[in-house]
């Protein structure tokens, strides 16, 4: 394989949004500019390249990760879910987006890619979660727009309509 800056490539390949999809990367390329620049997908987003704002928020077999403080190479095999991938298709939205355009839990949407995914993980994976523990995930995200009063409303609403418990 060809070398870039002295690094031999290597080829990975991996599960995206349920597809199949592959390409090369350097030893030392990010998730987060692997998924952006060599496969085209630009829903992740990219803000502090240190884990710290979470906009870049992936799910890496089931986890959410931080797609900015992973290696390309360390997917090989994996599956990965993006905010793309939250929705059954393209023209439709899931409950969780829904609840957000909704209750006006976005404004300029950088953020909201990546606190979408750590929110759909956790009411997947406790759906009776606690407004305690809805804040703790929202925590690890940044959004300078919102206040965060719209997403946690959107959040609780999208858990109610998840639950069962309303249809709004």
């Amino acid at each position: 394989m060809p070398r870039l800056n002295g690094e031999r490539r290597h080829r990975i390949a991996f599960t995206l949004d349920g597809k199949p999809v592959s390409g090369e990367a350097e030893p030392r390329l990010l998730l987060s500019d692997f998924l952006r620049h060599v496969i085209g997908e630009t829903g992740t987003h990219v803000g502090c390249e240190q884990g710290i704002c979470g906009a870049c928020t992936v799910e890496i077999d089931g986890r959410p990760s931080r797609s900015c403080l992973t290696l390309a190479v360390q997917v090989e095999g994996a599956e990965i879910r993006t905010v793309a991938g939250l929705a059954a298709g393209p023209e439709t939205l899931c409950v969780l987006q829904e609840a957000f355009r909704a209750r006006h839990g976005l404004q300029c949407g950088f953020c909201t890619g990546g606190i979408l995914v750590s929110l759909n993980a956790l009411f997947r994976d406790k759906p009776e979660a606690s407004e305690a523990e809805i804040r703790e995930v929202l925590s690890g995200h940044l959004c300078r727009c919102t206040g965060y009063v719209s997403i946690m409303e959107a959040a609780l609403a999208a858990q109610k309509r998840l639950s069962g418990k309303t249809h709004a």
